[in-house]
C-alpha cells in the first residue's frame, strides 16, 4: 500500500494527466476549426496518450491497494491565436508535467519506495520524450512564422502521419476504446 503522501500526490497526477488529455483535445478542436487536420491529429493522439498515463497511474494506484479519489478537473482554454501559441501552450504543460513527476519521484526516493520508484522511471523517460516532440514541433513552427508561414501546410501534413500507439505499461492490460 502507498503511504497517504504518495496516494494523495498519484490521485492528483491522475487528475494532472486526465485535464492534460482534455486541454489537448480542445487544441485539436481549434485546430480542426482552423482546417489543419495535420496538427488536429497530432493533438488528438496527444489527448490519448495522456488519457492512457492517467490510466497506467490509475491501475497501479488500486495494484497497490490504495484508494482512487479523482479530482474535478478544469475546462481548458478553447481560444488561441496560432499553431505556434497552441504548440507552445503545450510545452509549457508539458514542462510543468515533467516537474510535477519529478516531485512524485522525489517523494517515492525520500519514503524509500523501490517500486514506486521504479514505475515512476517510465514517466520520468516519457516526459523528456513529450518535451522533445514538442520543443521540436514549436522550432519548426517559429522558422515557418519567420519566413513568412508558407510551410505551415507541409507541417500539417507531417504531423498527420502520427499513429496512436498503447504505451507499453498498458499493452494487455486495457481497452482504451480507440
Amino acid at each position: 500500500m502507498l503511504s497517504e503522501k504518495l496516494t494523495a500526490e498519484f490521485n492528483a497526477q491522475i487528475g494532472r494527466e486526465f485535464y492534460s488529455g482534455y486541454f489537448y483535445l480542445a487544441m485539436a478542436a481549434w485546430l480542426d476549426e482552423n482546417s489543419l487536420e495535420g496538427c488536429a491529429n497530432w493533438m488528438r493522439i496527444q489527448s490519448q496518450e495522456e488519457l492512457s498515463h492517467a490510466m497506467i497511474m490509475y491501475n497501479f494506484v488500486l495494484e497497490t491497494g490504495s484508494k482512487i479519489d479523482l479530482p474535478a478537473i478544469d475546462k481548458p482554454p478553447a481560444n488561441f491565436d496560432s499553431p505556434l501559441e497552441i504548440f507552445k501552450s503545450g510545452l509549457e504543460h508539458e514542462n510543468l508535467v515533467s516537474s510535477c513527476i519529478n516531485n512524485l519521484m522525489n517523494i517515492a526516493q525520500d519514503e524509500r519506495s523501490h517500486a514506486v520508484t521504479s514505475f515512476l522511471t517510465w514517466f520520468v523517460d516519457e516526459q523528456l520524450e513529450e518535451e522533445a516532440s514538442f520543443t521540436t514541433i514549436v522550432g519548426k513552427l517559429e522558422l515557418i512564422e519567420k519566413n513568412g508561414g508558407g510551410g505551415i501546410f507541409m507541417l500539417d501534413n507531417e504531423l498527420g502521419a502520427r499513429t496512436f500507439v498503447l504505451p507499453t505499461p498498458l499493452t494487455g492490460k486495457i481497452d482504451l476504446g480507440v
